[in-house]
């Protein structure tokens, strides 16, 4: 048999406070919890071994909230004490302490979000690691780095971390994006039995607003291309990596940054995508030659100039060199009237949209483009020809 009971010791000192804590009793044997809750004792009935908030209370707002730590943390302690009554083994009053002690540590919110990045990390997955530091970076802000249990997650914290994020400017997606990482976190540690389901995330917008169509036309794609930056080297870089990405199929910056020279083989790039893992081959052109050779021989193990030196953290070198891309196309954006802001990014959606504007079936867009999620696409793509997506890209460069 095993009770838990709420007590409160009184401070020594007149009008200081005293401190509550918890007493597990299990086959007659007693343990305390310790609590940083601290009450005034005109804030405690002895009777009812509970918190009663009197009109003289110094402070009613702080009591009603250490009631309700209290009310979370005889939750936990119950649920620890079901979940070593279910492993059926003889256990103690202070593996009862000892599980809570652990369980405060490890299932705050901040503490389970590094562990789960770490976790990612190990398993390489930089970029989703990256996503979920990102929110936890967030979730920070928003607490002013207070951390909290996870099961403490409910409805009210998620809209008011909503609403924090549309004071800070936040666009409808971003949101979104950061509340899906905080609701998978939390749906790993439902999987994990860690907590109770508490459906925190029923009133908080999860969805994806279609974001402003960022396809440039041919015409503009042209102009960057003539653009003369033969005395501003930077942006010279910034619109060759745009055209190369272009020229490349849409390719993204991670998988250009990653491009080995072994590669690149009998006229052809053959690499996987980091996102999907789908192989892709391209045929390597005169045209992406021509950009390579305006640029030192990388002495690297490289393919393209951004990564140029073997380094130890590769990986922050190339996000160093988006940055600076795209922060060099948002000029170029300026220079040539653009109302919408320039990014490689933009690169993948002008080869799409051009692409189709050529008459280019969607079938072979996808395929050109690495897509693999919609089932009816890949049956669709099952039989097709590299030869034809070739022909396509040689005809969407030649355009240039």
């Amino acid at each position: 048999m095993t009770s838990v009971k709420v007590k409160f010791r009184p401070s020594s000192l007149v009008d200081r406070k005293g401190t509550v804590y918890y007493q597990v009793i299990h086959d007659r044997k007693s343990r305390q919890i310790l609590t940083d809750y601290h009450l005034f004792s005109t804030e405690w009935d002895n009777i009812r071994s509970s918190m009663f908030i009197s009109r003289n209370s110094r402070c009613g707002s702080m009591v009603g909230s250490i009631g309700y730590r209290i009310h979370m943390d005889l939750d936990r302690i119950r649920r620890i004490i079901s979940h070593l009554d279910k492993k059926k083994f003889v256990f103690t009053a202070e593996d009862i302490v000892k599980a809570y002690r652990r369980y405060s540590t490890e299932y705050t919110l901040f503490n389970f979000m590094e562990n789960t990045i770490g976790r990612l990390r190990d398993n390489g997955k930089i970029r989703t690691s990256e996503t979920y530091l990102a929110t936890l970076n967030s979730i920070k802000a928003f607490r002013r780095n207070e951390d909290i249990m996870i099961d403490s997650i409910d409805s009210n914290l998620m809209e008011a971390y909503e609403a924090w994020n549309k004071s800070k400017g936040n666009s409808p997606n971003t949101i979104s994006f950061y509340n899906r990482i905080i609701r998978a976190v939390y749906n790993r540690a439902l999987e994990n039995d860690i907590i109770e389901n508490r459906n925190p995330f029923r009133h908080i917008y999860t969805g994806v607003d279609k974001t402003v169509k960022r396809a440039l036309p041919l015409s503009v794609v042209r102009k960057i291309k003539a653009l003369d930056l033969s005395l501003r080297p930077a942006l010279d870089y910034a619109r060759d990596m745009f055209i190369l990405s272009f020229m490349l199929r849409g390719m993204s910056l991670v998988d250009m940054a990653y491009l080995r020279k072994s590669d690149l083989s009998d006229g052809y790039v053959s690499y996987r995508r980091r996102k999907t893992g789908q192989k892709l081959v391209i045929e390597w052109t005169k045209e992406m030659q021509q950009i390579i050779d305006k640029y030192p021989e990388n002495t690297s193990q490289y393919l393209l100039p951004i990564i140029m030196k073997s380094v130890e953290n590769d990986r922050r070198v190339y996000k160093n060199a988006g940055d600076r891309i795209n922060h060099n196309l948002k000029k170029i954006a300026g220079i040539i009237g653009l109302p919408s802001p320039l990014s490689l990014y933009v690169a993948r959606h002008s080869w799409a949209s051009i692409a189709k504007s050529e008459g280019v079936p969607v079938s072979i867009i996808s395929e050109g483009m690495g897509h693999d999620s919609e089932m009816t696409t890949n049956i669709y793509l099952a039989s097709l020809s590299t030869d034809r997506i070739d022909e396509v890209n040689s005809m969407l460069i030649g355009l240039l």
